[in-house]
């Protein structure tokens, strides 16, 4: 593997925590539980380690800066975690009825 190649799947790397702890964040900012939305996404999946390690990394949210509900969803369907932005969506529905 060349230099080019690590690097960019460093940034990648980088850019998917990003995007972890953004939704983590939002969990926390809406009082939801991270960890048990994304086991409702991917039942049977084994424990994501880095939802985990990012969590560590969160605020509560009165010392986190709002994170809008279409930030999260598409932040999360940029990755491709389109079950996830489908619970997030339920969740957003279920808080605003």
């Amino acid at each position: 593997m060349n230099e080019k190649d690590k690097q960019v799947i460093e940034n990648y790397q980088s850019d998917e925590k990003m995007m972890i702890l953004i939704y983590a964040q939002w969990c926390i900012n809406n009082e939801l539980d991270p960890v048990k939305l994304y086991e409702k996404a991917y039942p049977g999946q084994l424990k994501n380690n880095a939802l985990l390690e990012v969590i560590e990394g969160t605020v509560t949210a009165e010392e986190s800066a709002e994170i809008t509900d279409q930030t999260v969803l598409d932040v999360l369907q940029l990755f491709g975690n389109d079950d996830l932005a489908f619970i997030v969506q339920e969740q957003i529905e279920k808080r605003d009825n």
